[in-house]
């Protein structure tokens, strides 16, 4: 099994300079080798043969020219590479990701990744690791990697804050032992934007709506800095200011998902949710402040992964799966329901129901079709 692990890095004023330098020259390969691969499609897109047997520019090729390329470590703008054939390759298979973009210095995330080899990323002891170019950097290793792990690769990456961190990915040995789902311990969770879900029981997670409590501040903070005069030291203080607000309220969110699909994934061997289209949910129905708040994708990746260490399952249904529409106890469809209907009657057998509840009850009982579960 592979799994990264996160820590707080605390790096000295000479390896935040070279940090930074390596996100510079990252992100400039990229927007680089971007351009060559536009520039090359815009000059061939009419001969497909021809556009097939073109070779685009590598990192290498760039430093002859730029010779401060060679300061920073060369896995970083290999892996500058790879990350961009994994762009086109997400865009091909799926046109809704949308078309690779350049990078900013001011608006993307500012990370790099470089490999292990050799033992050039290794743990000194619980307070130093030793990272390619920076050699020794303090850490705070809050938990201890898995025994007999081997460490394959590590991203270092700048929060907005100025904090910095490193994301240790290691490969090792996992004994999983699968678990037999029963219909009683599968669990289904239906999306609701008032409360984060509903479950097949009927509890509502009660989501304490984090960007809610703190969007009173961040309106302040914000008006503040719009009238700060850019590239002055007060709009600086005041952009940090913003960031931390904003931090709090993710790491608020992350911190309530996290002890929540733990309590999930120890409470039962199989969870059933709908592949909703957060995105799409967001922008088509007014409801941004709220989807984006709940975090709903986020936990759906935190359950991915612990019910996977366990042994256990997550059955993603259909998103067209008529969950809401249809009766739990005859099975018919109401087709005439609308998002504003919170309860409703089946016109077939009588049954009195309220929309997420019933919703989460037929996204379980399909998860154990899936399952095979009678």
């Amino acid at each position: 099994m592979k799994k990264a692990f996160k820590y707080r890095i605390y790096p000295s004023a000479e390896q935040e300079i070279l940090i930074n330098k390596t996100f510079g020259c990252v992100r400039f390969v990229y927007n680089r080798m971007l351009a060559n691969r536009k520039e090359t499609y815009e000059q061939f897109k009419d001969d497909k043969e021809a556009l097939k047997q073109q070779k685009y520019l590598l990192p290498a090729d760039f430093k002859k020219e730029f010779e401060w390329l060679k300061e920073v470590d060369s896995l970083a703008l290999a892996n500058a590479q790879l990350h961009l054939q994994t762009a086109y390759r997400n865009f091909f298979r799926d046109q809704s990701v949308g078309f690779p973009k350049f990078k900013s210095k001011h608006h993307d995330k500012k990370s790099y990744t470089t490999n292990n080899q050799g033992g050039t990323i290794r743990l000194m002891d619980s307070k130093t690791i030793r990272l390619p170019k920076l050699k020794d950097v303090r850490i705070k290793l809050h938990r201890q990697l898995p025994k007999g792990s081997v460490i394959k690769s590590a991203t270092i990456s700048k929060t907005p804050t100025g904090k910095y961190y490193v994301s240790v990915l290691v490969e090792y040995e996992a004994h999983i032992k699968p678990v037999a789902p029963t219909t009683e311990t599968v669990f289904g969770l239906d999306y609701s934007s008032k409360s984060l879900f509903v479950d097949s029981q009927g509890n509502h997670a009660d989501y304490p709506k984090f960007y809610r409590q703190a969007e009173a501040k961040l309106k302040r903070a914000q008006r503040k800095l719009s009238k700060r005069k850019k590239g002055s030291q007060n709009r600086e203080k005041q952009r940090l200011k913003v960031a931390k607000l904003h931090e709090k309220v993710a790491n608020q969110r992350k911190d309530f998902l996290h002890k929540l699909s733990r309590q999930i994934a120890n409470a039962h061997t199989a969870v059933a949710i709908e592949d909703l289209n957060m995105r799409g949910m967001a922008q088509g129905l007014r409801l941004a402040k709220s989807t984006n708040d709940n975090g709903f994708g986020m936990l759906k990746t935190f359950l991915a992964y612990k019910l996977a260490e366990e042994g256990k399952q997550l059955i993603v249904i259909d998103q067209w799966f008529p969950s809401s529409k249809r009766c739990r106890f005859c099975q018919k469809e109401n087709k005439k329901l609308t998002l504003a209907d919170r309860t409703w009657t089946c016109s077939h057998c009588g049954a009195e129901l309220d929309r997420d509840e019933n919703a989460a009850i037929n996204i379980k009982n399909e998860g154990c079709r899936i399952l095979g579960i009678a």
